[in-house]
């Protein structure tokens, strides 16, 4: 009796800490600068994700049991971030930012070992370095590549698109485009007053991105996981360089405190939801 109480405990947390991971992950479809497949690499899931969006029907219960608080976590995520964003971004978008950068520091050690549990060479480094250089030319000179677009049926199935490679390519950051393009508040109000119009074909161009792409994801990660996993690393790390705040207009003590606070308590998170995942995978 007592060994089930603690195992139905120990599937509480596990439920809570999926739920959590899914908050975080579904940040990345609205939060600038975040990538939700980062994210996912960095919570030890993505690779599930692919093989199950990849493989369909492998597995299919226990996946869908294993996604449903994952899922249910993203959705409320996007819900509740499409209200505060605007607020926070607007008003404290250097301390809020500063908490991100906290959460993938403190996962970094756990993305680390993962990337090299099945082995790692001088070949795998220099891919990360590369990886990293190169992500960090694209974001940096990306904003330049975009301008203002339309917004209907066709726009917002690209913006679908976009959000979808989120998740299949880890350390992009959908959003960044989004606003490059001029259809990132109107993405917001969107989610935050449930409208179909911009709903409905956001999720068509997403579906059909993800099931698309997927299964070559999940061929790569079958023939060269390291190399993947290290190129995965080098764009993670890029991303998080371009998400430092640079603008400290105004700030005083105080505010700067805030910075380093979030940046501590983002860490502290970041670390205690990777020993977690190490505890209950």
């Amino acid at each position: 009796m007592e060994n089930e109480t603690q195992s139905a405990k120990a599937g509480t947390k596990d439920w809570i800490l999926r739920f959590v991971k899914g908050m975080f992950i579904g940040s990345g479809f609205i939060l600038p600068g975040v990538s939700g497949g980062a994210l996912a690499a960095i919570f030890g899931i993505y690779e599930r994700i692919i093989s199950f969006l990849a493989h369909i029907t492998r597995n299919f219960k226990e996946n869908v049991l294993f996604f449903i608080p994952v899922g249910l976590g993203g959705l409320t995520g996007i819900f509740i971030l499409s209200f505060a964003v605007s607020f926070l971004l607007g008003s404290y978008a250097s301390i809020i930012l500063w908490f991100f950068v906290g959460c993938i520091v403190g996962t970094a050690p756990a993305l680390w070992k993962e990337a090299g549990k099945k082995g790692r060479s001088n070949r795998d480094l220099v891919i990360l370095v590369v990886s990293f250089v190169v992500a960090t030319i694209f974001l940096w000179k990306g904003s330049g590549l975009f301008t203002d677009v339309p917004h209907n049926i066709w726009t917002w199935m690209i913006a679908g698109f976009l959000i979808a490679l989120g998740v299949i390519v880890p350390g992009l950051s959908p959003s960044n485009f989004l606003v490059y393009m001029g259809m990132y508040k109107a993405m917001a109000d969107g989610f935050k007053s449930l409208d179909p119009s911009v709903i409905i074909p956001i999720g068509i161009g997403g579906i059909i991105t993800v099931f698309s792409l997927s299964k070559l994801m999940d061929y790569i990660f079958s023939k060269a996981y390291p190399q993947l996993f290290h190129f995965i690393m080098g764009v993670v790390f890029a991303s998080t360089i371009m998400i430092i705040p640079t603008d400290y207009a105004g700030f005083d003590f105080i505010d700067y405190s805030a910075c380093v606070l979030m940046l501590v308590l983002g860490a502290l998170l970041g670390a205690w939801m990777s020993r977690l995942e190490e505890r209950y995978k």
